[in-house]
């Protein structure tokens, strides 16, 4: 890890885009990326002589509600505990911005749920599931 580089950046909507393609993370649309990074309360991105290898961020309302979103690590550098380095950035974001009461969600992937797990996120269910909706293309 010591050729990682950590910023607290959102990636370009090109990054982003590409990431979340290799990533195997639902496609997003570029209006929406340029759209969305820079609301970003927080972000992480990992790179390795200026490759985005790794990503994370936190959005919301900066005061009661908090959503972790866009974790991904590019397939070639899985299993080298990024995502775990990912989410220790994020996690020093939310315990030092977050107020008393404030609620922070994520939807997990399965086996993504066992990273989250180790930084105390729980399961909502069976008192509450998460549910979506998606705007059509």
């Amino acid at each position: 890890m010591d050729q990682i580089h950590i910023e607290h950046t959102p990636p370009s909507a090109a990054e982003y885009l590409a990431l979340r393609k290799s990533a195997g993370l639902s496609a997003m649309s570029k209006e929406g990326a340029e759209i969305g990074l820079p609301n970003s309360l927080f972000a992480v991105c990992l790179r390795e002589e200026n490759e985005i290898v790794g990503m994370g961020r936190v959005i919301g309302d900066g005061g009661c509600f908090f959503q972790v979103v866009d974790i991904a690590v590019r397939p070639d550098q899985q299993g080298r505990g990024y995502g775990k380095l990912i989410m220790s950035e994020i996690m020093n974001y939310l315990r030092a911005h977050v107020p008393a009461r404030g609620l922070v969600s994520l939807l997990a992937d399965v086996p993504a749920d066992r990273l989250y797990a180790q930084f105390g996120f729980t399961y909502t269910s069976p008192k509450s599931e998460g549910m979506w909706w998606r705007q059509g293309e």
